[in-house]
């Protein structure tokens, strides 16, 4: 076992959690202590998931569980191993939405006892809808009421052309924003000369007819979007390259009058990215301009959405998750924003706030539902003379609790 964390406020029941796909790392919460495995890796290696499967041992070594708690998307290994875990103990196996997790772990790391509006910004999630995540604005439940929550607003959906593909190519996530603007016809003069004529024009076809085009309202691909404007990313070579190009080009224009200004808060970045291509490519003053531009109004769009979700719901405290959030450009003008009008900002401090962080959100928040669902001594109510089932069936029902 790698560390442990003491958290403010004991959970409520005892929970190992299995972690996410990306860097993956379990967890095991018991009151107030919580235990970290090692950092296993991303699951789509075999040693990784051998890892994951000897950490589970070690983590179950600590103590007995009354649940185990997983992603909600189905095929990962982390998910399988959670299941035959929780079949193996005889316990609910309990599933936590992605984005609710990296909410729900600064929650239990702050002991914010208060609901909070959470911005869970990353590459991608499963969301309850079954469509891709990752430009979330949340409110999510303080303390024991974690498990309760409600997605409140998003980043504008943007087309993944070739699916998992886009996320390694930001050229087909910039080609996707002309598409929806109706400037399908540009993209083979954008980026044939780059990627090939044929390319370009069996995207643009694969655009037009929707195929094999999820769509993400993920944060990630929004940043891979405008460096692929700019043409700083055709291909990347590592996970969030495109993104990280774009935060050191945005660095060059601070401080300049793009830290003064201020723009329209909207979710909708499309106009803003299709912008970027007009950016002349041989004046670097210009191009670091047009980067910090994006980074601001992207910031100024989700600080404007949490201020107002904050005040609908009597909030006082915005939380941020997600491995976008590493980027300090993006983060620093979010919470100045979001303090200048009088919110309170969390963000992690003693977990990472990537998906390597993961497992403390699923443990806080299998333990709340474990305390308020638990799985015996529950009657089924009635209504209209006929037996309704128990809030923990629905939740069965739903795909978000599977029990042996």
């Amino acid at each position: 076992m790698s560390e442990f964390l003491v958290l403010p406020q004991a959970a409520s029941a005892c929970v190992l959690a299995c972690g996410a796909f990306l860097k993956n790392r379990a967890g095991h919460v018991d009151g107030t202590r919580f235990a970290w495995s090692a950092l296993h890796g991303d699951l789509g290696e075999a040693e990784a998931c051998r890892a994951l499967d000897a950490s589970a041992d070690e983590l179950l070594a600590l103590g007995g569980v009354g649940a185990v708690a997983h992603d909600l998307h189905p095929d990962f290994h982390s998910t399988r191993l959670a299941l035959a875990l929780a079949e193996r103990l005889g316990v609910p196996a309990i599933a936590v939405q992605h984005h609710h997790a990296h909410i729900a772990a600064v929650i239990a790391e702050a002991g914010l006892d208060k609901p909070v509006i959470g911005l869970a910004l990353d590459g991608v999630g499963l969301g309850s809808d079954g469509t891709a995540w990752g430009g979330e604005v949340l409110w999510v439940d303080g303390g024991a009421r974690a498990h309760r929550w409600e997605r409140v607003a998003h980043l504008h959906p943007l087309a993944l052309p070739g699916g998992d593909v886009a996320a390694r190519e930001p050229w087909r996530l910039a080609a996707a924003v002309l598409h929806s603007l109706g400037r399908g016809d540009e993209i083979e003069a954008r980026f044939g000369s780059v990627v090939g004529a044929p390319t370009t024009r069996g995207l643009k076809t694969m655009l037009d007819r929707s195929l094999n085009c999820p769509t993400s309202t993920g944060a990630g691909r929004w940043f891979d979007a405008a460096a692929g404007a700019l043409g700083l990313s055709v291909r990347q070579s590592f996970e969030a390259e495109a993104a990280i190009a774009l935060e050191k080009l945005a660095t060059q224009a601070l401080p300049g009058r793009a830290e003064a200004m201020r723009f329209a808060p909207t979710l909708d970045l499309r106009e803003l990215v299709a912008g970027l291509f007009d950016v002349a490519p041989d004046d670097e003053a210009a191009r670091a301009q047009a980067a910090l531009h994006f980074h601001h109004a992207l910031a100024d769009g989700l600080a404007g959405a949490a201020v107002r979700a904050a005040r609908e719901r009597g909030c006082d405290s915005v939380v941020f998750g997600g491995g976008c959030f590493l980027n300090r450009v993006l983060s620093e003008r979010l919470a100045q924003q979001l303090q200048a009008r009088g919110l309170a900002v969390h963000a992690p401090r003693l977990a990472p706030c990537g998906d390597a962080g993961l497992a403390l959100g699923q443990a806080w928040v299998a333990a709340c539902t474990l305390a308020a669902f638990p799985p015996s001594g529950l009657s089924p109510s009635t209504s209209s003379g006929r037996a309704s089932r128990t809030p923990f069936d629905k939740l069965r029902a739903n795909g978000l609790i599977h029990s042996s």
